[in-house]
C-alpha cells in the first residue's frame, strides 16, 4: 500500500493567551484591553497545523507538561489533524505558553515562556519510524539549538530536506547552517542574520542574496511587500497581494506550512512560494474568532 509523502515538524507548542488592546503598552504603561482568548500556538504547532491544512500529512515532535495546558495543546493538534505520537509529556515542567498583545492595527507583540519545549528528547530523532515516508523536516528557533541540530543531523543522514524558520532570530552555528536546505526569515530576522535592513522588496532580495552565500536557499518575507528568494543560481521575487489587514498573528507560520506542503508534493520552489504567499495574504485578511 502506498503512502503519501509527509513532513515532520520539530518545535514548540504554546498555550497562547491573546489579548486585544488599542495599542501595545510602553514601558510602565497599563493599557485597558477589550478581550482575551486562549489559542493553540507555538511556531512548531502552528506550522504543523498549516502543513496539514494545506493537504499534507505531518508528524509533530515536541514536549508538553503534565498540566491543563497540555490537554489543550494535544486537543489542538488532534483538531488540526497532526500526528502527536512523538509529543512527550514532561512531568516536572509546565507546558510552553505565551501572551500576545494584539493592537488595533492588527499587529502584535508577544512574550513566550518555553517550559517543556526546552526538554524535547533528542533520542526521538533516532527513531526510524519517525522518518518513514518523510521528505521534509521543519525547524524553528523556539527550542534549543541542540534540539534542532539533532533533528537536522538525523534528517540529513536520511536524505530528508531541512527547512529552518530562524524565528526568533539568534546566532546559528555553522554545524547547523551547513545542514539547512531552505532558510526562511522575515525582515527583522534577516537583518539580525546578515546585517541588512529590509524595508522594501528590493532590500528583501538583497538580503536573500546575502544569506544565500551561507544557505542553499534563502527566503526573506517582507510582509505586505512580498517575498524574495535566492539560492542554487536562482533569484526571484513575488509581489505581495493587496488585502485588507485584520491581523498579522500567525501569518509567518501559515506561509511556512503552505510552502513546505507544496514542496512535499514535489512543486518547484517558485510555485511553492507563490502558493505560500497567497495563503499568508488570505490569513492576514481573515477575521479571527
Amino acid at each position: 500500500m502506498s503512502h503519501s509523502p509527509c513532513a515532520v515538524v520539530v518545535g514548540s507548542l504554546h498555550y497562547d493567551i491573546v489579548v486585544s488592546a488599542p495599542h501595545r503598552p510602553a514601558a510602565g504603561e497599563t493599557v485597558t484591553g477589550s478581550r482575551w482568548r486562549p489559542a493553540f500556538g507555538g511556531k512548531g504547532g502552528n506550522q504543523a497545523a498549516a502543513v496539514v491544512a494545506a493537504g499534507v500529512p505531518c508528524r509533530m515532535v515536541s514536549a508538553v507538561g503534565n498540566d491543563a495546558f497540555a490537554a489543550f495543546l494535544r486537543a489542538g493538534l488532534a483538531t488540526a489533524g497532526v500526528d502527536d505520537r512523538h509529543v512527550a509529556t514532561v512531568p516536572d515542567l509546565g507546558s510552553g505558553m505565551s501572551v500576545a498583545i494584539m493592537d488595533a492595527g492588527g499587529d502584535y507583540g508577544a512574550v513566550i515562556v518555553s517550559g517543556a519545549n526546552l526538554r524535547i528528547d533528542p533520542a526521538v530523532m533516532e527513531e526510524d519510524r519517525l522518518w518513514h515516508g518523510v521528505s521534509h523536516l521543519v525547524l524553528q528557533n523556539e527550542v534549543p539549538e541542540s534540539t534542532n541540530l539533532a533533528a537536522a543531523r538525523a534528517a540529513h543522514a536520511r536524505g530528508i530536506a531541512v527547512v529552518l524558520n530562524a524565528a526568533p532570530a539568534r546566532e546559528i552555528a555553522e554545524t547547523l547552517a551547513e545542514l539547512i536546505d531552505v532558510l526562511v526569515v522575515n525582515a527583522g530576522e534577516a537583518q539580525a542574520l546578515c546585517g541588512r535592513a529590509v524595508n522594501s522588496l528590493q532590500e528583501a532580495q538583497d538580503a536573500a542574496e546575502a544569506l544565500a552565500q551561507r544557505y542553499r536557499v534563502a527566503i526573506v518575507t517582507a510582509g505586505g511587500e512580498g517575498v524574495a528568494v535566492s539560492g542554487q543560481g536562482n533569484t526571484f521575487v513575488e509581489m505581495g497581494r493587496k488585502v485588507t489587514l485584520v491581523s498579522t498573528h500567525g501569518a509567518g507560520d501559515c506561509f511556512i506550512g503552505t510552502l513546505v506542503a507544496s514542496l512535499v508534493r514535489g512543486d518547484a520552489l517558485q510555485t511553492a512560494t507563490v502558493q505560500a504567499n497567497l495563503a499568508a495574504a488570505i490569513h492576514v485578511s481573515r477575521p479571527r474568532d
